[in-house]
């Protein structure tokens, strides 16, 4: 199949065997490399709620009603707010937003809020990101004469909130099969329907919205979210990139010059120097400097938002590496004690709540297991958040949890989850998470493995290559960056740079020469075996990357994994880079 997809399109034979290897078929690999909206866009009205959802805020646009924006401090919250705020002011409508305090409000829709929007005048509340699991605040809601639209993604419990409509393509009842949309692809849709409703009712007024503008916000909410790119994500993405290419939102571009992104942005800067920064007003300040940014059209105001969200992503990175720290001590003081749960469950107090779910997710990439890290307060409450592994579900868990009366409030989606408990339910919750999910762990945990897609000698490791594969991208979950197994390299040199990267120089027996970097790998048993791997042979597995520098343009291998030489092939595992240390 290989050779067949490269002959007949024309592909580098490591490009046809990476596509091959993923299942894309010769007729295929047109619409694959290019996603395009109009291969992808469903029609909006699939998804349940969203004929009574589009009704109701066509109604409110035309009516002038005062319209509130309910988000998320996230990126993913951020960004849907932006979207859905961006199109209601180009329709002329009355339109405020609100997003809660991390610390002081935690996550979803709460009375407080929701009064003082009633008393601000709104009509209609549109919740993005949040409210699936809101009953009781949703109650108040329509006891105060609020109606509420809930645009969202996370899990679903068996009875929906009091509100006008639900949309969620992950209701127990929504058979559109759009459930790997994040909130932002789920605001998008929804904005189609109702630009469709406002034109077939003939109450567009003016120029009809520009819904295209605004892909690169659902791009970059997609990414962050960790949504599989897969099916219309990856036309989001793709199609998002060009738009955040061209630099249009002023907000986007003041981001990318403070984050240092000199090139056409690709889906990884998205998840690792833009949507931290945005992230990081959630987690450490208000979180609606996120919105500002992504909504201003004042260049200046933008340049000074974006400086302001990078020196917070400085505050949020020392405060969240006093997390890891503590609560990675934590767990290696428990597997000492011979612990082996199939979650970890760990909490302190001082942790600040707004970096508990990056640490969770360092943690979870440490331990190679699910990772619940909780903030502990003076009064015996406990909040934070979780984040698991491919295969175990760590959102459908929390809500079980909050079912059985262990958490509060609680919920999320397969990979991250929130949750707020007493602190004496602490042990009751691992307990119940290791019934619940050991099984589910065991089966993941035999099957981690890199994925590799091909094989390649250094020979083949070219500029060239790497702009193809970048090209037959984007990446992220659901489809990863491809994996390249460089058999029997021998490290020439090795050394550390930067902070706590390793950089290494390996050679083939046919002469050829390749440069490495392994990131963040000192101190971790990668790096230990990296380093031990001076001047013998080992087998490599990673990515082929372009890196331009000062204009000079070369090509990196990013080692993910490795392994002695003498190993066979096939028994190749992350394991193995302890044979190479040596331990």
């Amino acid at each position: 199949m290989a050779a067949l997809l490269a002959q007949r399109h024309g592909l580098d034979e490591a490009v046809a065997a990476f596509l091959a290897g993923r299942g894309v078929g010769v007729e295929d690999v047109p619409r694959f490399l290019e996603p395009k909206l109009q291969h992808w866009l469903p029609d909006p009205f699939v998804l349940r709620g969203m004929k009574e959802a589009a009704a109701r805020l066509a109604k409110a646009i035309v009516t002038r009603e005062r319209i509130a924006v309910f988000g998320d401090y996230d990126v993913d919250g951020t960004c849907s707010a932006a979207l859905l705020v961006d199109f209601l002011e180009g329709v002329g409508a009355d339109v405020l937003t609100y997003v809660p305090n991390r610390m002081t409000e935690g996550y979803g829709p709460n009375e407080k809020a929701l009064g003082q929007l009633a008393d601000a005048g709104a009509g209609l509340v549109i919740t993005v990101d949040c409210g699936t699991t809101a009953r009781d605040p949703l109650a108040r809601a329509r006891d105060l004469g609020l109606d509420v639209i809930v645009l969202d993604h996370h899990k679903v419990e068996e009875t929906l909130p009091p509100a006008v409509a639900v949309v969620n393509p992950n209701r127990l009842d929504d058979d559109s099969g759009l459930g790997h949309l994040c909130a932002a692809g789920v605001v998008f849709l929804t904005l189609v329907a109702v630009r469709r409703q406002l034109r077939e009712s003939g109450q567009l007024a003016g120029p009809e919205a520009d819904l295209m503008a605004g892909l690169d916000l659902v791009a970059l909410a997609t990414v962050c979210d960790m949504a599989p790119l897969v099916g219309l994500n990856r036309a989001f993405v793709a199609q998002g990139l060009k738009v955040m290419a061209r630099r249009g939102r002023p907000g986007l571009a003041a981001l990318a010059d403070v984050a240092g992104l000199k090139t056409s942005p690709q889906s990884w800067h998205l998840a690792f120097l833009l949507g931290p920064r945005i992230n990081a007003a959630g987690r450490v300040a208000e979180a609606d400097i996120g919105l500002q940014l992504l909504t201003t059209r004042d260049e200046g105001k933008a340049r000074e938002l974006a400086m302001r969200l990078d020196a917070l992503n400085r505050e949020r990175q020392a405060l969240e590496q006093e997390v890891v720290e503590a609560a990675g001590a934590v767990i290696d003081r428990r597997i000492a004690q011979g612990e082996d749960p199939a979650v970890w469950v760990v909490a302190g107090r001082g942790w600040h709540p707004g970096v508990v779910g990056i640490a969770a997710q360092r943690l979870v990439q440490r331990f190679g297991r699910p990772v619940v890290v909780l903030s502990l307060d003076e009064e015996g409450q406990a909040a934070g958040s979780a984040r698991s592994i491919a295969g175990v579900d760590i959102g459908q868990a929390v809500i079980a949890a909050r079912a059985q009366g262990l958490v509060m409030k609680g919920g999320g989606h397969p990979m991250a989850a929130g949750m707020t408990l007493r602190a004496d339910m602490l042990s009751r919750l691992e307990a119940f998470f290791d019934a619940r999910l050991a099984s589910d762990f065991a089966r993941a945990a035999a099957r981690q493995e890199l994925a590799i897609d091909a094989a390649l000698g250094l020979s083949g490791v070219r500029v060239e290559l790497a702009e193809a594969l970048a090209a037959a991208g984007p990446y992220g979950v659901g489809h990863p960056a491809p994996r390249f197994l460089l058999p029997a390299v021998r490290v020439v040199k090795v050394e550390e740079v930067g902070n706590g990267h390793l950089r290494l120089v390996v050679t083939d027996e046919g002469g050829s020469r390749g440069l490495a970097i392994a990131f963040r790998a000192a101190g971790e048993p990668l790096g230990a075996a990296l380093l031990a791997a001076h001047g013998q042979r080992i087998h490599l597995v990673g990515q082929i990357k372009r890196n331009e520098w000062q204009g000079r343009v070369r090509v990196d291998i990013v080692v993910e994994d490795a392994a002695p030489a003498h190993l066979p092939l096939e028994v190749i595992s992350r394991q193995a880079v302890e044979d190479i240390a040596g331990e």
